[in-house]
């Protein structure tokens, strides 16, 4: 059984590569962009629960969390960084 999850979730994983790259060239916005990154990274950790299951070696595991919190703390910087650059978008407090 784990053969078969493991390649079902490499080839999941590489259609999801295959996918932001599109995303990400295309766009149109910013944001698109940023969500197409936060999918590689998503793919990224994927790859490596695919790799600790395959090799029966849990330092993988730790590359994917450490990928999956770079992951996270990248798209926040990058949203941070969107918002910031069109405050327009974003709307208005109320005092």
């Amino acid at each position: 059984m784990i053969p078969w999850a493991t390649t079902a979730l490499v080839i999941a994983s590489l259609l999801a590569l295959a996918l932001a790259s599109v995303r990400l060239v295309r766009g149109p916005t910013n944001a698109d962009r940023i969500v197409a990154l936060d999918i590689f990274l998503a793919a990224g950790v994927a790859l490596a629960v695919a790799a600790s299951l395959l090799t029966a070696r849990t330092v993988f595991l730790d590359v994917g969390i450490g990928l999956a919190l770079v992951g996270f703390v990248g798209t926040i910087g990058w949203a941070r960084l969107v918002q910031r650059a069109h405050p327009a978008d974003t709307p208005e407090e109320r005092p």
